[in-house]
């Protein structure tokens, strides 16, 4: 069976790193506190409730895509979609828009690129437009309508959906509110420096995150940590000790 991303991918090993998935996931909780769909994931309370958690569920939806075969993937699909239907049952028959759909899938496109580009590189164009065609696939698998069909299209449709759909809000006062109290006081702090540094102007701006200026530095001793194979010892640091193992579980690039 063939697999649904070829092993050599760059998302492969983006989605194979557990660093780089947090990273991901610093910047899209920022900027999902912001979109005009959340309502949806207060109405399941799950977001709200319990954001880390939330967090380790997509994880691992995300790599039963990435790091299976094509059959795998699509049983993957339609779990979400089922899930997602469930909703809008129990919401009493209202659809979640596919501007939303839209949104997250390029979330996940964006700070995928973004987190890469932190703790290593920029992407190189020939990265960039393969890490768009695996979301797209995704995105396709998910019923997502209306896709750009390039990675250059995206980019724009990426910036209208910015300016359209993010605005703060009291859900965006609250989220923020339960990733600290998850968090501990100066975890969270951290978070919102990384924020600073993933999240594109729009978001930085309303949520009025500024970096501080030693934070480059620190991250650039990071990639020294990481090349000195340290990386455990800055986990154990960082990481509250009751997420260490599920956070560790996501390193998945030894595999075949």
């Amino acid at each position: 069976m063939r697999d649904f991303v070829d092993r050599r991918s760059i998302v492969r090993k983006i989605w194979g790193h557990s660093d780089l998935i947090l990273l991901v996931f610093a910047g899209s909780a920022a900027e999902f506190a912001l979109n005009r769909a959340v309502d949806w994931l207060f109405f399941t309370n799950k977001l709200p409730s319990d954001p880390v958690g939330r967090l380790f569920s997509t994880v691992r939806h995300a790599q039963q895509i990435v790091f299976v075969d094509e059959a795998t993937a699509e049983r993957t699909f339609a779990r979400i979609i089922a899930a997602h239907k469930g909703v809008e049952r129990a919401r009493g028959g209202d659809s979640i828009p596919d501007w939303a759909h839209r949104d997250v899938l390029y979330m996940l496109i964006d700070y995928s690129e973004r987190a890469y580009a932190l703790l290593h590189r920029p992407l190189t164009n020939a990265e960039r437009v393969e890490l768009y065609a695996v979301f797209k696939r995704v995105g396709e698998g998910l019923q997502i309508p209306e896709l750009p069909s390039t990675y250059a299209d995206w980019q724009v449709d990426r910036e209208r959906h910015m300016e359209r759909d993010l605005a703060f809000s009291p859900h965006t006062a609250r989220l923020f509110k339960q990733y600290r109290r998850h968090l501990g006081a100066w975890r969270y702090d951290l978070l919102l420096q990384v924020q600073s540094l993933l999240v594109p102007p729009q978001v930085r701006q309303l949520l009025r995150l500024k970096p501080l200026p030693l934070l480059p530095l620190a991250v650039r001793t990071y990639r020294l940590c990481d090349q000195l194979q340290l990386r455990s010892v800055v986990q154990l640091a960082l990481i509250p000790p009751n997420y260490l193992k599920d956070v560790r579980a996501f390193d998945r690039n030894g595999e075949a």
